[in-house]
């Protein structure tokens, strides 16, 4: 059995793994979190609470997800808003999690209409025992001007949330930040100047999920009406990667502390996230549909990354990723790489030559009395569009040419394989 140290530290805080529940109905109250907790999640950061007199009326049904032909929960729309319990029972719920649970890590999610809403909140968690604050400012289902999503696109008001927080803790404050921006550098340089230590990115993405065509209204449908709300699950997964390469390239920022949130379902999203810069993951969606559990395949199937990957501490992973996405400018263009088809795999269905013939540069042909696709070398631009949508991983990246005019090695392209974990590269 393989054994790795998942520990991690972040803003000076110790984690036994780099796995946290994210601030959701998955970490509502004591008994859940203690559950989590048991199960070896290495943190739980406590639904976000607010001041009592902000009442939370829910809605119901609250929840949606979207599917793509047999596969369930692509994404998983949530209308739900922050805890319906008040503070002094989430406080004595998170004090007793902190007693009981002293070597788990307690982040307390906070949000305030008022900045000095904020610093109660902030002495209150406090005292119960967390050992970071997030303050959340990005939630889309909230529509107060300081404390929904548009807070992020203010990064003076993020400034004096983010000091209004730290006015009532000496514990770290990460701050949560919202996807619905064209960028986060301004939102993050505003709460830094505000004394922001780390952030977690990213919310959930404003979304209409589905629409129902016989009656007329988006999913899920509250008495007839419904409204634009916060889409998480694997499809937000390249979004939030997309942010944490922004923020980990940006000037200034290459070193910053980040928590990953969105779509993280597998060991395999995990490492992801962490080689594009995050210290710390955060999971909520995949919770949902399997249960704390999942926690066993995440810690396992990342010890034995590690262990593939020769590194000791998972501190060594964090943004080995940055320094590869350059911008399309600088990418290499001087080669192509043909398709390379495995007979002995290919079941004849198709896929590739209607894919190539109506969405590409029709070098795939189909014969009639074999039942199999044919390839036109001189018609491929080496897209591999047919690769991606074999249903079999018959095809691969095969042979390396320069284009004409160009020079090089072939040998030492790097045509490695476009499909993660679906099946090997191919040789030339």
């Amino acid at each position: 059995m393989i054994n790795k140290d998942l520990s991690v530290d972040f803003l000076g805080v110790h984690f036994e793994n780099p796995f946290c529940l994210s601030a959701s109905p998955v970490g509502n109250c004591y008994e859940m979190c203690a559950r989590a907790y048991r199960a070896g999640w290495g943190g739980i950061t406590f639904k976000t609470i607010s001041p009592n007199s902000e009442k939370i009326d829910e809605v119901s049904p609250r929840f949606n997800e979207l599917s793509k032909e047999d596969t369930p929960f692509v994404a998983f729309n949530n209308m739900e808003q922050l805890s319906e319990r008040t503070v002094e029972e989430n406080c004595a719920d998170m004090k007793r999690l902190k007693e009981e649970f002293p070597n788990k890590v307690l982040i307390a999610s906070i949000m305030a209409a008022t900045e000095d809403g904020l610093t109660k909140l902030a002495q209150q968690v406090t005292e119960a025992g967390a050992d970071i604050i997030e303050l959340s400012m990005s939630c889309p289902q909230t529509s107060n001007a300081k404390m929904g999503a548009e807070v992020d696109e203010d990064p003076e008001l993020c400034k004096q949330l983010t000091e209004a927080v730290k006015r009532g803790t000496d514990v770290p404050v990460i701050a949560k930040i919202s996807p619905n921006l064209a960028s986060m550098v301004p939102a993050v340089k505003g709460c830094l100047a505000g004394g922001a230590d780390g952030f977690s990115l990213i919310d959930t993405v404003r979304s209409v999920s589905n629409v129902d065509l016989e009656k007329n209204v988006a999913l899920p449908n509250i008495n007839g009406k419904s409204a634009v709300s916060g889409l998480s699950g694997k499809a937000v997964k390249p979004i939030a990667l997309h942010f944490l390469q922004e923020l980990r390239s940006a000037s200034g920022l290459e070193q910053l502390p980040i928590a990953g949130i969105g779509g993280i379902e597998t060991w395999e999203d995990a490492a992801e996230y962490i080689l594009m810069g995050a210290t710390t993951v955060q999971v909520t969606t995949a919770i949902m549909q399997y249960g704390y559990r999942i926690i066993d395949d995440l810690k396992n199937g990342m010890m034995h990354y590690m262990e593939e990957k020769g590194v000791d501490h998972l501190s060594e992973l964090v943004g080995l990723a940055n320094k590869n996405v350059v911008p399309t400018s600088q990418l290499d263009r001087d080669y192509k790489v043909y398709p390379k088809i495995d007979w002995d795999k290919c079941i004849g269905c198709g896929r590739c030559f209607i894919s190539c013939q109506d969405g590409a540069h029709q070098a795939m042909g189909w014969d009639d009395e074999k039942r199999l696709p044919t390839f036109d070398k001189s018609k491929c631009v080496g897209c591999q569009l047919c690769a991606l949508v074999c249903p079999v991983g018959a095809i691969k990246l095969g042979l390396v040419e320069m284009k004409p005019g160009r020079k090089g090695d072939p040998a030492k392209v790097d045509a490695s394989s476009q499909r993660l974990h679906n099946y090997d590269s191919a040789e030339d």
